[in-house]
């Protein structure tokens, strides 16, 4: 099955744009159809059809593109400069009036943010220049394309992790595998880890050190903007102390054990059947769907010999499983 073409910039070229691009250049043209698998050459302008001949497509010489996209980018500079002039024109009047009624100049400690437009641009502006993002993202799409803005916070950590800045971000087990968050770690560059556990707090994102920012809806079109020292300070410890218990999942996965045939997903449902929780509680703080965490008890059950569920909570107790459990939780 043919993949894909990727929508990439001059800058990230792809290899085999780049090699249709030289043999184009050594052999003055190539047949239209062999840049059908990389339309990029096209689309940047790399190659253009043949004057004479429209089954053929001949390259533009290296020093021109480059002149032509030269100029686009010295344009765009000139127009964004253009832009902060008449932005300063239009403020310079409105920061000289005073009074009580005008905010501080220092941000508030705790900021409410409306929408996620407004909240994408607070942690936009927040990782501009910072060196450390650490997250946890308790739940991610598994299929289907990414979302625009997920699009747009792949270019944004790619951009700290150009600086030499570092990301670490925390998952459930439920997303080592997922589709939508490999994809992510295929395409970033840089000081990359993640970790998973089998349960994670809710959404938490921390930046540089000195900003947070929680959900404060449960649909995330509200969230807090948290500059706090003290809260920073317990967002930090917390963020640390599951880095710690999590299991390595990003760069090298570290694969967990089964043990006397009841998988470690097992082993966190037993934890939470002991504690009396239902289907659907256990579902929803693993990250499953009930009817995922009905078919991993019934082969608990099943491993266990257990015919009724109070007795699948005293063969739990009896397993010694809850102990191993324990043990796997305090490995670093």
């Amino acid at each position: 099955m043919t993949t894909a073409h990727q929508e990439h910039g001059l800058e990230d070229l792809c290899p085999a744009g780049t090699e249709l691009y030289t043999s184009a250049l050594r052999e003055g043209r190539v047949p239209r159809e062999a840049a059908d698998s990389t339309p990029c050459l096209v689309d940047l302008g790399l190659l253009q059809p043949h004057i004479e001949d429209g089954h053929w497509l001949e390259p533009v010489t290296p020093a021109v593109a480059l002149h032509r996209l030269l100029r686009t980018t010295a344009e765009r500079i000139a127009d964004e400069r253009r832009r902060e002039e008449r932005l300063a024109t239009m403020f310079e009047p409105l920061l000289r009036i005073g009074g009580v009624r005008t905010a501080g100049s220092e941000a508030p400690a705790i900021s409410l943010l409306s929408g996620k437009e407004q909240i994408n641009t607070a942690i936009s502006e927040a990782m501009a220049e910072a060196s450390e993002v650490l997250a946890v993202q308790p739940h991610v799409s598994h299929v289907g394309p990414p979302p625009q803005s997920h699009i747009g916070a792949l270019s944004r950590d790619q951009a700290l992790l150009d600086r030499g800045g570092r990301i670490r971000t925390l998952y459930q087990h439920t997303l080592r595998h997922a589709p939508t968050v490999l994809a992510r770690y295929e395409r970033l560059r840089g000081d990359v880890e993640a970790r998973s556990m089998d349960e994670v707090i809710q959404l938490l994102i921390l930046v540089g050190r000195t900003v947070a920012f929680i959900p404060a809806s449960k649909d995330y079109t509200l969230a807090l903007e948290v500059r706090h020292p003290a809260l920073m300070e317990h967002f930090l410890t917390t963020f640390d102390r599951l880095w710690r218990l999590a299991t390595p999942m990003y760069p090298e996965a570290v694969q967990r054990p089964s043990h006397n045939g009841i998988t470690p997903r097992q082993q966190a449902i037993a934890a939470l059947l002991i504690e009396g929780h239902t289907d659907a509680t256990i579902a929803e703080r693993l990250g499953l769907n009930i009817r995922t965490a009905r078919v991993h008890i019934a082969k608990l059950a099943a491993t266990l010999g257990s015919e009724s569920r109070a007795q699948l909570g005293y063969l739990i107790g009896q397993s010694g499983i809850l102990k191993q459990e324990e043990r796997q939780g305090r490995e670093p």
